[in-house]
This record gives C-alpha cells, sequence and structure tokens, in this order.
C-alpha cells in the first residue's frame, strides 16, 4: 500500500471519457487518502475532485475536417499541459481514450520517467496496427475494456491489463422490457422493433429509408408491429418524421432523447453499426446490424480493417451472434428474413443466453480493476 501523497495526471476528451475518469477516480480514492488529480476533465470527473486545466469541450472534435479546423488551439493546449506536467511532475499520468492528444502527452511524460497509462485502447487491433509500436513507446500498460485487445498487445509482448467495461457494471443482467415499455406507454403484449439508423443526421438520411423499407415486409409475416425509432434531438427527430410520414400504413413511434429506453422496450433491433451494439447486447436484444458508405470509403476500410466483423458482440464471441449486412448486402431482401428470426423464440432464447454470458464475462467491477491497476503501477 501507498501511504505518500500523489498527485495524478489526468485527461478525458468527450463525455464517455469523463464517466471513466470519474469512476476511477473515485475508486483511487477509497484506497488512497491523499490524491490530487490535475488535467483536463468533464464535470463528472470535477465532481469527484479533479482540477481541470481546460474546458473538456475543447478536446471534443470529431472528424477529420474539424480537427483540421481545430489544430492550432489544440496543440497550443497540448503544449500547456505538457509544460504544466514538466514544471510540476505527476506520480503518473493517465490519458482516458483520445489517443491522438493523449498519447502524445504520455510520450513525452514517459521520456521524463513519469509512470503512463492508456485507458481505453486505441482500435489498433482493427486498423494500422503497426501504430502499437507507437503506443508502446508512449505508455507504461494499457487498459483494455475488451479480452481481445489484451491478446492483441500480449502477441507484442507489451503489458495490458483487461479491467472489463463500466457500462457492464451499470446495466442489470436482467433488463426490465416491462419497466421501459410501461414509462413509454407501450402496450406489454405488442411486438416491438426499434429502428435505430444512426446519430447524425447523414446516417439517418443514408439508412432510414432503408430501414423502414425492411419493415414494411416485416409486417407482412408479422403484422402489428410497433417500430419505434429513437432520436437524439429534435433537428434528428424532424429529419426522421419526413421519412417516416411517407410509411403511413406503419406504426412509428419516435422517440426523442432516450434511445437506452427504446432499445430495452424493444423485442429486437435494427441497427447501424456502432458502440449501441453493446448496449444491445449488455440489453439482451437480438439485433441485426447494417451499415452502407461512400464506395471509395469502403474500400478504404476494406484495406485497412483487419477484422472480421464491426460488431463489438460479434468480437467478442467470435461469431456472428448480431448478423452484419454491410455494404452491398445491406438491402431488404436480406434484412427481412434476418429480422424475422430474431423474433422467433428458439432464436431469441439461444441470443439471450449468449449476451448474458458475455455480459458477465465484462461485469469486472472495471473501475476498481482500473484504480488496483494504477497503483500496481506506481508501487
Amino acid at each position: 500500500m501507498i501511504s505518500r501523497p500523489l498527485r495524478v495526471g489526468i485527461i478525458a476528451g468527450e463525455a464517455s471519457g469523463d464517466i471513466l475518469g470519474a469512476g476511477l477516480i473515485k475508486a483511487l480514492k477509497s484506497q488512497h487518502s491523499n490524491l490530487t488529480f490535475i488535467g483536463i476533465g468533464g464535470p463528472k470527473m470535477i465532481a469527484e475532485g479533479c482540477e481541470s486545466l481546460e474546458p473538456m469541450e475543447t478536446l471534443s472534435v470529431m472528424g477529420l475536417i474539424e480537427v483540421i479546423r481545430h489544430i492550432r488551439p489544440l496543440l497550443a493546449v497540448r503544449k500547456k499541459i505538457i509544460q504544466c506536467f514538466t514544471d510540476n511532475p505527476p506520480d503518473i499520468f493517465i490519458g482516458i481514450d483520445a489517443p491522438d492528444f493523449c498519447l502524445p502527452v504520455a510520450k513525452k511524460l514517459k521520456q521524463r520517467g513519469i509512470k503512463t497509462v492508456q485507458y481505453v485502447s486505441p482500435s489498433v487491433w482493427a486498423w494500422r496496427q503497426g501504430r502499437v509500436h507507437g503506443i508502446k513507446r508512449s505508455v507504461d500498460t494499457v487498459l483494455c475494456l475488451f479480452p481481445f485487445e489484451k491478446a492483441f498487445y500480449d502477441r507484442f509482448d507489451m503489458h495490458a491489463t483487461f479491467i472489463g467495461h463500466t457500462l457492464a457494471d451499470q446495466f442489470p443482467l436482467e433488463p426490465d422490457t416491462e419497466a421501459a415499455r410501461t414509462a413509454l406507454g407501450l402496450p406489454l403484449d405488442t411486438t416491438c422493433v426499434a429502428l435505430m439508423p444512426g446519430s447524425r443526421l447523414s446516417e439517418i438520411a443514408r439508412m432510414l429509408p432503408l430501414y423502414l423499407e425492411t419493415a414494411v415486409g416485416l409486417i407482412e409475416t408479422h403484422p402489428g408491429i410497433q417500430f419505434l425509432i429513437p432520436a437524439v434531438n429534435a433537428a434528428c427527430s424532424q429529419a426522421i418524421a419526413v421519412q417516416v410520414a411517407a410509411y403511413p400504413h406503419l406504426q412509428v413511434r419516435i422517440v426523442e432523447g432516450d434511445s437506452q429506453r427504446v432499445m430495452t422496450a424493444a423485442d429486437a433491433l435494427l441497427m447501424t453499426s456502432g458502440t449501441a451494439t453493446l448496449e444491445a447486447m449488455l440489453l439482451k436484444k437480438p439485433t441485426v446490424v447494417s451499415y452502407k458508405m461512400a464506395t471509395l470509403s469502403w474500400w478504404l476500410v476494406k484495406w485497412l480493417v483487419k477484422i472480421e466483423w464491426a460488431a463489438l458482440p460479434n468480437l467478442l464471441a467470435e461469431r456472428a451472434l448480431m448478423p452484419e449486412y454491410l455494404q452491398d448486402q445491406a438491402q431488404a431482401a436480406l434484412l427481412i428474413p434476418a429480422m424475422g428470426h430474431c423474433l422467433e423464440q428458439g432464436y431469441r432464447d439461444d441470443h439471450i443466453r449468449e449476451f448474458h454470458r458475455q455480459h458477465v464475462r465484462l461485469r469486472r467491477d472495471a473501475d476498481q480493476r482500473a484504480a488496483d491497476a494504477v497503483l500496481a503501477l506506481l508501487s
């Protein structure tokens, strides 16, 4: 046990990292009474006692063009942070996600003899795998949310710890579908299917027509389905409503700002590939994944990406737990029967059992394990 005062440098770049950072800070404080935290964090980290030198929103820049547009202020913030930690060195530095910002900071500090941690692995196992050597030069350890990430680092003789996923700790093993339906005012005996085209207007424009065409085919074999579509904000809700208006014979309800409750209420999901597939697994919902993009982008992805599946649950299980219909396969003729299977009782039971097994596998008290790994590195 370390008894001396400890100064922890810590940076999170977006809301998900703020959640992880707050949980880590709380777990560290439960084991050590004399800690100070300084760096960049959001409201949750600040509430746990982190001194944020810059607003976290400064780092919350998405997309290549946006990053280029904000490159000068981002570089200025990074220089300021490095100078701050050089003048008053922390005992350890923890970068949470945001690898393009955090890893260069970690590399500078590691060169000065400061212990460094990357919390949330970059997707180096999926594409540009050569980056692992730069990660190895930058940090002493990586805290991995998934077991396949640790297995990847083991291949390169790099220290990494599988800590599990905070969402797996937070989500109950048995979802309360009845409560979600009651909250949404839905009948308990109605078959509900959630259509989840994505959270961006461009994804809605690209994917929702396909999903609505699939819905039309699905009600031919499963009449009376209530379709739910979550929208992250008013703009997305309006864009969805414009497309839904062309299908007056479908029972469609748009729910703004409550995607998790929509997913919980549904019997099955049709969704765009992304991190929401992990939530779908934790909620034990049979799911079909579909996505398509510009042809040039697709061929670039095919060339760069070195994994067999896009959905996280499939990577975890090493098999297609969630059928994937990507690019040329993203067509209603294939999605309709796949969604039909999701509503079959035998199929549902098999998948729910496997989702439960994977949930337990990820449910490892991630905050505490992360804190243990940080303190072990210090000692």
